[in-house]
């Protein structure tokens, strides 16, 4: 049996070299949807990886307070449509009983504008900051220092600047003691001076709040000089509140302590829909990775169109094989071949050249991951799941798309055959 299945083997390579190029052009479909599988998963499952190193570096006992909706399921999100969080809320829960698995609260004021130093501007976050901002996140100061009491209690006009975000001003220049500009909202042109008092350490995109690209203010000064930080009853507002707990085993009694309170604190009965949203890390996680897998699935889905399409050319260049082939088949037939020996033929021709093309496109999608990696446009992960689907696509393919063309193969009167012109 080994012996026959290698000799239609033999035969079947036999019948693909005679027509060199018109096997290779049959195989293209199946090698450009062989390599976008396996680059598009492999860029898939590093994206994935990287969220999940991201996720995991700032810490896993924080919780994220936000204003409005924000639920995955299907995905609705309202968060932020309206400032439903005051500073009175980040109080509240930093008051000694009230949250007594919070350990550190720290509220933050954020929203995106343009920055200034003489002829040179980004456009970043701006975010309104307290001094126990730096201890929840592990940030470290490469020069002067980061943002006190003081500076809170006094309103002042004081900044510390991201790694990269001080490169981008000031270039090489060290920019602790000189004034930045930040651009006022609304189109009005006025800006507001803040002399840097601090450059943090470079952190590259190691953290899911990348602190490089930030310039940093005292929470009351964003709230007030910068930024209109006033709701309509004239309270102040915040945009998140970041509330580190005792340790990870009390994350979900602090996630009920944290709504409770709030529910409490925004007259919000029972049945009703909360405004705020309390998540911990684990379920941004499970969030952003539903939104990957999501379109994971979407790509692979295009790519599977070319192996759609690559099927179809293998079908129809077996189908002409057939009819090429009708006077062999019949005297294959006529010396004593059964109709399975033909089938298994056709069929092996088929997937040969499926699992040839597979291949061919698990080397060029290897090779695509590969050099998007080596370019440092973002992390790949090649995994031994993408290849395997990969070579499952491509046996698929041939044996789907070879059967009907084997089966009428197989189907030939040997007389009819045999009188074939």
């Amino acid at each position: 049996m080994i012996t026959d299945l290698l000799e239609n083997v033999r035969v079947a390579w036999d019948g693909l070299m005679t027509n060199k190029m018109r096997s290779s052009l049959t195989m293209l479909g199946v090698i450009i949807g062989v390599a976008a599988v396996i680059s598009l998963l492999s860029i898939g499952e590093g994206a994935q990886t990287a969220i999940t190193e991201q996720v995991t570096s700032v810490g896993s006992n924080l919780l994220f307070v936000t204003p409005g909706v924000f639920k995955t399921g299907p995905v609705r999100n309202q968060s932020g449509s309206v400032n439903t969080l005051t500073w009175a809320d980040a109080e509240a829960i930093a008051t000694p009983g009230n949250v007594p698995d919070a350990v550190i609260v720290v509220p933050e004021f954020t929203q995106n504008t343009q920055v200034v130093f003489g002829n040179a501007n980004i456009n970043t976050q701006v975010a309104g900051v307290t001094p126990k901002y730096m201890n929840t996140f592990g940030l470290q100061m490469a020069r002067g220092r980061f943002i006190e009491e003081k500076d809170v209690n006094g309103r002042s006009n004081v900044a510390v600047l991201g790694y990269q975000a001080a490169r981008d001003l000031f270039g090489g220049f060290d920019p602790v003691g000189q004034k930045i500009k930040v651009t006022l909202p609304g189109g009005s042109g006025g800006r507001v001076s803040l002399t840097v008092v601090g450059v943090m350490a470079e952190y590259g995109d190691s953290q899911l709040n990348n602190p490089d690209d930030a310039v940093l203010a005292p929470i009351t000064t964003a709230q007030t000089k910068i930024f209109s930080g006033r709701n309509g009853q004239g309270e102040l507002v915040v945009t998140r509140v970041v509330v580190m707990v005792t340790y990870e085993a009390r994350m979900e009694a602090a996630q009920s302590q944290l709504n409770a309170l709030l529910l409490r604190r925004h007259n919000i009965g029972p049945g009703e829909e909360a405004d705020f949203s309390v998540m911990s890390l684990t379920d941004m996680l499970s969030m952003l990775s539903q939104l990957t897998s999501i379109m994971s699935v979407f790509l692979i889905a295009i790519a599977a169109i070319s192996l759609l399409v690559g099927g179809i050319g293998i079908m129809n260049i077996m189908l002409v094989s057939v009819t090429e082939r009708t006077r062999e088949i019949g005297t294959r037939k006529a010396v004593g071949a059964r109709k399975v020996d033909v089938l298994t033929q056709f069929i092996l021709e088929a997937m040969v050249l499926s699992l040839l093309g597979g291949a061919i496109g698990i080397l060029l999608g290897t090779g695509i991951a590969r050099l998007v990696d080596l370019a440092g446009v973002m992390n790949v992960v090649i995994s031994l799941r993408s290849v395997l689907l990969a070579v499952g696509f491509s046996l698929a393919i041939g044996l789907f798309f070879g059967s009907y063309p084997a089966n009428r193969a197989a189907s030939l009167s040997p007389i009819e055959a045999l009188r074939y012109e």
